[in-house]
């Protein structure tokens, strides 16, 4: 609670406060730089704050004895995992074994992250999202009750993306903790009881994905251009539409009611003898909610 960590001049953490429930996912959710790989370290025991307390499993973090038995209950995936290129799958998982006192076999952690047939090819010779499975599997050895991952599925394909959201899907159901860190919007949607939206080492925005969403007062994005670049007056008595956002090369609309905002907008745009160079609709995201807090995107750095 009240977390706050400096590095010089830059506040990384600005007296942050964070509840997890046993059993959730919960996700810290925002941009490059803002605050979510410092949080989590402090967190994990790995950098020390400049105030606050931390207390996981109902355990305030000590050192001694009482830090290595909270450390054997708790499962890391820092954002970049170094691991040995010549030691094969399961050497680097027998080695992991080796700092616990419980843990699951090397062959039953393969099978969790569904590496058995790479059991003994080296860690240079696997692909990115197997070395990312890999490097779950050695959080997973332990058993733990608490899952720290640190954007576990940046730079990896769909496929293993997938992948992965399956592995952290499994260990929850199981009556395990996760918090991860992302910006990805749809990781967050897909596997996140709650999230925490931060920026610039502050929490902006607390709730469940849908009650995020639902904050904005609708759930369309409508999102046009005009082909001279100018913006038609008048978007805001729309009927359906509750916000307007002008973007450098675009427009976008929050709606309630798309069916009756799109014929509008063009009914607009066609009385002021302009035409549209863009036209496009989604689903509202927990990125546009961010936009919505602070005017950029989510994964601007």
């Amino acid at each position: 609670m009240g977390l706050a960590k400096r590095y010089g001049d830059v506040v990384a953490v600005a007296g942050l406060d964070l509840t997890v429930a046993a059993g959730e996912c919960f996700g810290l959710l925002g941009p490059n730089g803002a605050g979510k790989t410092t949080t989590i370290e402090i967190l994990e025991g790995l950098t020390p704050s400049d105030g606050g307390d931390v207390e996981l499993l109902g355990v305030p973090w000590r050192d001694g004895a009482a830090g290595r038995a909270l450390r054997e209950r708790l499962g890391i995936q820092l954002q970049e995992t170094q691991l040995a290129d010549k030691l094969t799958v399961a050497e680097t998982v027998a080695l992991f074994r080796s700092f616990y006192s419980r843990s699951h076999t090397v062959d039953e952690v393969l099978a969790l992250v569904e590496l058995e047939e790479k059991r003994g090819a080296r860690v240079a010779t696997l692909s990115g999202g197997q070395k990312q499975r890999l490097a779950v599997a050695c959080a997973l050895v332990s058993r733990p009750d608490l899952l720290f991952l640190d954007e576990p599925t940046t730079g990896l394909d769909p496929q293993s993306r997938r992948q992965l959201w399956e592995i952290i899907r499994r260990f929850k159901q199981a009556g395990g903790t996760v918090l991860l860190t992302t910006h990805y919007m749809e990781e967050a949607e897909r596997l996140c009881d709650r999230v925490a939206i931060m920026d610039h080492g502050k929490v902006i925005a607390l709730g469940s994905p849908d009650e995020l969403i639902a904050s904005l007062g609708a759930d369309q994005i409508v999102e046009f251009a005009v082909s001279d670049g100018t913006t038609p007056p008048g978007l805001e008595t729309l009927p359906g539409v509750k916000r307007v956002r002008p973007g450098t090369d675009r427009i976008a609309l929050t709606v309630a009611q798309v069916h009756r905002a799109v014929p509008a907008l063009l009914a607009l745009v066609e009385r002021q003898g302009a035409e549209l160079s863009l036209l496009a609709t989604h689903h509202a995201t927990l990125d546009d909610v961010f936009v919505a807090l602070t005017g950029r995107q989510l994964r601007n750095d």
